[in-house]
């Protein structure tokens, strides 16, 4: 488990001095006098009679929803928004240089072995052409508060991000319960379904309405229910391995040519049955994907480190929105700053997901903390180092009563054509329900909020 640093975390909600911060005062007064286990135990079975679930490591199918929403002023979100569209196009644009002309690796912003020794790196589709070269159609980062105040990106996640109908789920059942606190109302999401059809149709190879099926590995996946979802905000079918077949290089579904595949199915190599089929369509061009197999080369944490230098390459353009500082273990005089400072730094698996093999070096035992660096020194490319971060807080709900936990910001970006990138107004953020606990994922402990940007 990490703990929060000694630092004082930034608190959502409320100033320094104890008033609210911009947004706050309604939900806080709404809040008042009020029944907070009645409240989320609405909100909890609200969700849950909706049939939402989200499977976690020991087979919990609940989706925890807190009932607090995080609040961002439409002022504080304008450059966020722009900076998590402008990152989008660039990881875009990198994962299709990864399997084009490689210009990132030749003119020296990346070494190749940050490309090939990433986890998702697919050598197979080397040479393959994406429809409008849009490769990640779809982003989820991990955004981070730290004590001062600013946001930056602590991870980027493209090869099957969740979450989008989630944030849906969440704010049917927070506006429900808490309507009081909606003054003014938060921005809508109901664009949402509009952004997924249109980022589908600009992965079509075809001209005029493509056929779209979105792919699922079925119920045991844990996104299953988000599967369902995004189908049914599509009206397109929702479809397993096992009901596509080929027709020469073209997917057939039910007598029909299938012109886009949302994949949304953990078998996410092409050393699959499922890669195996759609490997051929692919390279032939008849075939889109959302996203597809390969693009998670952008979400290895060591490619993460030089981010922002691909957002210069690309684009031509300062980065809007930081990344937290990621050390390549790699390079040699990189490691030995890591080693010699490892007692302040969070050192994680490479290729690493979840918090699974994540080390908070300032909470763990000093033993612990004396065998990681044993494994960095015998390993050291399949590891990176980052400063440790002390995450925001935001008043949570715990056994009746408001206590801080701590928070990131999970928002959504869709790739819609011609270089274009939009961002669902919020996204979810993710809650660590545990005291002092930095790890928000939903599979370890951790639940959601529903986020609102008001003007």
């Amino acid at each position: 488990m990490a703990f929060a640093s000694a630092v004082e975390a930034y608190d959502e909600a409320r100033q320094p001095d104890g008033t609210p911060r911009p947004g706050y005062a309604p939900v806080l007064a709404a809040l008042e006098g009020r029944d907070l286990s009645a409240l989320a135990r609405d909100v909890r079975e609200g969700v849950a009679d909706r049939g939402v679930g989200f499977s976690s490591i020991d087979g919990d199918a609940d989706f925890n929803i807190d009932p607090v929403p995080r609040v961002l002023m439409g002022e504080e979100w304008a450059p966020l928004e722009a900076g998590i569209a402008q990152r989008a196009r660039a990881l875009n644009a990198f994962v299709a240089d990864v399997y084009g002309a490689r210009r990132a690796v030749a003119e020296g912003v990346v070494e190749a072995r940050v490309v090939e020794g990433a986890g998702n790196y697919e050598p197979g589709m080397q040479g393959v052409r994406m429809p409008d070269d849009q490769w990640v159609g779809i982003a989820g980062l991990d955004i981070v508060r730290g004590a001062d105040g600013r946001f930056a990106v602590l991870e980027d996640n493209c090869l099957t991000p969740s979450g989008y109908g989630y944030a849906l789920a969440a704010r049917h059942a927070l506006i429900e319960h808490l309507a009081a606190a909606a003054d003014p109302p938060p921005r809508g999401l109901d664009g949402v379904a509009e952004l997924l059809a249109s980022t589908l149709r600009a992965g079509s190879p075809v001209d005029g309405e493509p056929v779209i099926v979105v792919l699922t590995d079925g119920p045991e996946n844990s996104a299953h229910w988000e599967h369902q979802r995004a189908a049914e905000l599509l009206c397109v079918a929702l479809v397993e391995c096992g009901e596509l077949t080929l027709d020469d290089d073209r997917v057939q579904h039910e007598g029909r040519t299938v012109d886009v595949i949302y994949r949304r199915t953990n078998a996410d190599t092409l050393d699959t049955r499922i890669g195996r089929l759609l490997h051929g369509p692919l390279r032939a061009g008849t075939l889109g994907m959302v996203n597809p197999f390969g693009c998670g080369v952008a979400d290895d944490k060591l490619v993460h480190a030089y981010v922002e230098d691909l957002i210069r390459f690309y684009l031509r353009e300062e980065p809007l929105l930081p990344s937290v500082e990621t050390l390549d273990l790699g390079r040699p005089e990189v490691l030995e700053r890591a080693l010699d400072t490892l007692h302040e730094l969070v050192v994680k698996p490479r290729t690493g997901y979840g918090g699974i093999g994540v080390v908070v070096c300032p909470h763990a035992e000093r033993a612990d903390v004396e065998a990681l660096r044993e494994q960095i020194r015998a390993a050291p490319t399949e590891f990176i180092a980052q400063p440790m971060v002390a995450l925001s807080t935001h008043p949570t709900v715990i056994d009746g009563r408001l206590e801080a936990r701590h928070v990131d910001l999970r928002p959504y970006p869709f790739l819609t054509g011609a270089g274009e990138a939009r961002v669902l107004p919020g996204g979810l953020s993710r809650v660590a329900f545990g005291e002092g606990a930095l790890v928000v994922n939903s599979t370890q402990n951790g639940g959601a909020k529903d986020t609102w940007i008001v003007d």
